[in-house]
């Protein structure tokens, strides 16, 4: 579907992100703004499991290994 651009630490630091943003918004149980930071942790988590960043194919930059 998506073209794979996401890869090596960028991969493990969106996973890595992504992990400590949900548990930040799953800890604090929805209290005002960390709501919405439960929210955004979802973004780099699947763009770090699915290998692959739409806003990275805009910008042209690839961080696999060819």
């Amino acid at each position: 579907m998506f073209k794979t651009n996401v890869g090596g630490i960028d991969k493990i630091a969106r996973i890595v992100a992504g992990v400590l943003l949900l548990l930040a918004g799953v800890l604090t149980r929805g209290e005002g703004a960390y709501n919405w930071i439960f929210l955004i942790g979802v973004v780099p988590l699947a763009t770090g499991l699915l290998n692959t960043c739409p806003l990275y194919t805009l910008v042209g930059i690839n961080t696999c290994k060819r």
